[in-house]
């Protein structure tokens, strides 16, 4: 891709100091890059794992959730927000979402809490922060521990705070489709908190505490706490340090492109719903990660566009409360119908830095035709 050839000779010198150095994984590369997040991001912490889903799970077990401890999870989210819960020990209860943000609704989650309630989880989904000042209110009325799944808000800012440092902690991830992304798996916890930092830097390498990354020596240290192995990759490291550079263009690019995007479908006939940046209490900003539209006929419109040649991706097609992997949890359809709304509705449409201004115009010329022949 043009934006990878760009950046091309940055990451083979930071690939080259990583051959040279020996060490491809839990190295100094991935220390270089804690270092430039931190500083992106504000986080006094920034720890480097291995996938976004390690971070959730990492955090949540660093924050203090005991087994059995309840989770508050949107419906509308991808599952890892609650599978990392269930892997962590804990229990996901869900909540509904706002209809607009796709967020979790503070309301919603003040129903759902019970006496075993100990964590809420907002998740940031799309292209904005969820209601943020509210939750915390929840949160603080009800003696919760925020941990945010700011798995896909890199850049997006709460009152001047990143995402992930409004509670205990949140996490990033850098899959390969993310905002930065990574050749592969990669994710972050970032925290304010030291012990938090300290518990996750020791999780994702056995349980060891210490000093251990680029330290061949500390690899049979005493291990305090059981941890699992999510160490980060240095080769993963190394492509995001030189992605970072440009990130703020490549955020800036997205922008541009939603805004193409708005004013092109704004004059199709009214099948359609686009992205709203809904107001806050505090100052906030969006960054597009994914372009998202609401269809009421979302699964003909996907295959209209797929004969034409243009991918799409559904978000999400089964709420997590109807997942069979939480089906002892006991909920029913029609629990949460705000997020059972979105999964049959919702529907991403290609977005990414390097698309042209050209193919914006071919696929939302696309959807018109599709609806000229649903308006037939």
């Amino acid at each position: 891709m043009e934006s990878f050839e760009r950046i091309w000779p940055e990451v083979r010198r930071h690939l080259t100091e990583v051959a040279g150095s020996g060490k491809f994984s839990h190295g100094q590369k991935v220390a270089e890059f804690e270092r430039a997040l931190a500083a992106y991001t504000g986080a006094r912490h920034a720890v480097a794992v291995n996938s976004g889903t390690d971070a959730l799970v990492l955090l949540l077990r660093a924050a203090g959730l005991r087994p059995g401890d309840e989770v508050v999870v949107p419906a509308f989210t991808f599952v890892a927000s609650a599978s990392s819960v269930v892997l962590a020990g804990g229990r996901p209860v869900f909540a509904d979402i706002d209809p607009v943000s796709y967020a979790l609704d503070p309301e919603s989650v003040a129903a759902a809490i019970t006496p075993r309630t100990r964590f809420v989880m907002p998740v940031h989904l799309f292209c904005q922060m969820a209601d943020m000042d509210a939750l915390a209110g929840v949160a603080a009325d009800h003696g919760l521990t925020i941990v945010e799944d700011s798995a896909e808000a890199i850049g997006m800012r709460w009152n001047g705070k990143h995402a992930g440092l409004l509670g205990a902690g949140g996490v990033l991830s850098f899959f390969p489709t993310k905002t930065l992304g990574a050749l592969g798996d990669a994710g972050a916890v970032l925290t304010d908190d030291d012990r938090i930092a300290e518990t996750v830097g020791a999780l994702r390498h056995h349980g060891r505490f210490g000093p251990t990354l680029g330290d061949f020596r500390r690899i049979s240290t005493e291990t305090t706490q059981a941890g699992q192995n999510s160490k980060a990759d240095d080769i993963q490291a190394a492509v995001l340090l030189a992605k970072l550079d440009r990130l703020d263009a490549d955020i800036a690019r997205r922008a541009e492109l939603a805004a193409a995007y708005t004013e092109r479908l704004a004059t199709v006939p009214g099948i359609l719903r686009l992205p709203t940046v809904v107001a806050r209490t505090s100052a906030t900003n969006p960054v597009y990660y994914v372009y998202l539209i609401e269809v009421r006929h979302r699964d003909a419109l996907a295959a209209f566009l797929a004969q034409r040649g243009i991918g799409t991706e559904t978000y999400y097609p089964v709420p997590l409360h109807r997942q069979p992997c939480f089906a002892q949890l006991g909920y029913d359809e029609g629990d949460f119908p705000h997020a059972e709304a979105a999964c049959r509705r919702t529907l991403a449409l290609p977005f990414h830095p390097d698309l042209t201004m050209d193919q914006v115009d071919h696929v939302c010329e696309t959807i018109r035709a599709f609806a000229q022949e649903e308006a037939a």
